[in-house]
């Protein structure tokens, strides 16, 4: 990835690329696939599916989709039981703290935007002793729009007082990169993440596919 000036700052897309949030979600619909009768499923079985939250999850654990009539209704007692257990098992990917301190060092800034709601997003970073430090906060409900719209990470760019061009997106969902490039961003595709649900990650069109936390390092064009 090549750069006019070098990175200002860095967003991180929160569940499969900041942390791994996986556990917590999928305990949360496995607990609805109980209350029907059905036996839990591994979570490596619903792991690919974590980036695509209520919708991806219950689409795979239940075969319910929006639009079916039992949808809103199971997509609010997952979101009620996720609330309950979110901070449980989830914890940063290896090498992201050691990233996190690193750009905090170098005087970069770092945030996150996510689709996350907001009122799981702030408990989850609280839990993980990180939303004192982020530059900025940007969850599914703060705009208007939620990826892949650009606003979610613009209103971010704004918050921080950054020009997007000098902002390196990172994520692990395809929305992720879209959302980037409608915005004018570079980008970087995390491999570490869930992807499975989004297809090939090479597909995306990312500026960058990076294997781990640490190795985004290489790619700030400093």
């Amino acid at each position: 990835m090549s750069w006019a000036e070098p990175a200002q700052a860095v967003l991180f897309d929160l569940d499969g690329t900041l942390a791994d949030t996986a556990g917590d979600l999928v305990g949360a619909v496995n607990h609805l696939r109980v209350q029907r009768g059905l036996a839990p499923l591994p979570l490596e079985t619903l792991r690919p599916y974590a980036s695509a939250g209520a919708r991806g999850l219950i689409g795979a654990a239940l075969d319910i989709h929006p639009g079916h009539a039992e949808f809103e209704d199971l997509r609010t007692a997952f979101l009620d039981t996720y609330e309950r257990i979110l901070a449980d098992t989830t914890v940063l990917f290896d090498g992201m703290a050691e990233l996190l301190a690193t750009l905090e060092a170098q005087g970069i800034a770092w945030g996150v935007v996510t689709n996350k709601p907001h009122r799981f997003t702030v408990p989850v970073m609280q839990g993980l002793k990180l939303a004192e430090r982020s530059a900025t906060l940007i969850s599914g409900d703060t705009t208007a729009h939620a990826k892949p719209h650009p606003l979610p990470l613009l209103t971010a760019c704004e918050q921080i007082g950054v020009s997007p061009a000098r902002v390196l997106y990172v994520g692990d969902d395809l929305r992720d990169i879209q959302a980037a490039q409608a915005a004018g961003m570079p980008n970087a595709a995390a491999a570490w993440g869930y992807i499975g649900h989004s297809g090939e990650i090479d597909t995306w069109g990312a500026n960058v596919i990076v294997a781990q936390p640490l190795d985004l390092l290489r790619h700030l064009g400093r």
